[in-house]
């Protein structure tokens, strides 16, 4: 237990530039303390003592913010950065060098007997506010993004983005975990390809109406998907999406 303690005081200056010094991050940091309560709960919680252990983690939650269930299985060198909101089920396992912020939840999807929570391999990084729901396995070196839902298996090597998570990067490098600016914004990158495949087909259609005038019907066979735009290849104008409703959502989503 005395390697894991330190394995867990050490990943703190690893990966937090604002631990200044070994006193500070005693105490204050509950992240840390968090994992201390629980480290001595989960021990008598596997002797089968009663209630305390459940009251250490009780108390814990009012100290630190955290709550972790005694009998969760935590590797070491894991982080728990701010923490406050953090809420890990008891039949959840965490792997080695795992980090994970404040408002996630690691929880069970109903009241199912048994393994109920998610495990999570080494070196997954779990951002503010996600939640990881009911007995699904996520594999090493995983990101998922603050705010998403994870219901599903995760590989290895991927990033996990959006409600509910989807896997939208693969890779066999590992990254840093804290470059959090890196994740892609996958729905913003579907709507653009949308946008981009209907200007495409406003410029075929364009070139079709320049070539046959007037036969409106022959463009509705060829290209069906633009039916929207009848009226106006009747009057002869170009179905272009340049409004300005749809520049300021462009805008707005960074597209």
């Amino acid at each position: 237990m005395l390697s894991t303690l330190k394995a867990d005081f050490q990943i703190i200056f690893d990966r937090d530039p604002a631990a200044r010094n070994g006193l500070e991050v005693l105490f204050c940091y509950p992240g840390l303390q968090a994992l201390l309560f629980h480290r001595v709960a989960h021990w008598l919680y596997n002797v089968g003592l009663p209630f305390i252990p459940r009251f250490l983690s009780h108390f814990s939650r009012f100290i630190t913010g955290i709550e972790i269930h005694p009998g969760a299985q935590i590797g070491h060198g894991v982080f728990i950065d701010h923490g406050m909101g953090v809420v890990i089920g008891e039949t959840a396992i965490i792997g080695d060098y795992c980090l994970i912020y404040q408002g996630v939840t690691l929880g069970g999807t109903g009241k199912e007997s048994g393994k109920r929570h998610p495990t999570l391999g080494e070196n997954v990084v779990v951002g503010a506010g996600a939640k990881v729901l009911g007995n699904i396995q996520i594999g090493n070196q995983v990101r998922i993004g603050a705010g998403s839902v994870v219901l599903r298996d995760v590989p290895s090597d991927c990033t996990v983005v959006g409600i509910p998570g989807r896997v939208v990067y693969r890779s066999g490098v590992r990254v840093d975990p804290l470059e959090h600016g890196k994740l892609p914004d996958s729905e913003a990158q579907v709507i653009r390809t949308l946008v981009d495949r209907i200007e495409s087909l406003e410029q075929q259609l364009q070139e079709l109406q320049d070539q046959h005038h007037g036969t409106v019907t022959m463009v509705k066979a060829a290209l069906p998907a633009v039916e929207d735009c009848k009226e106006l290849v009747q009057t002869g104008e170009s179905c272009q999406l340049r409004d300005r409703e749809i520049r300021e959502f462009l805008d707005g989503t960074g597209i």
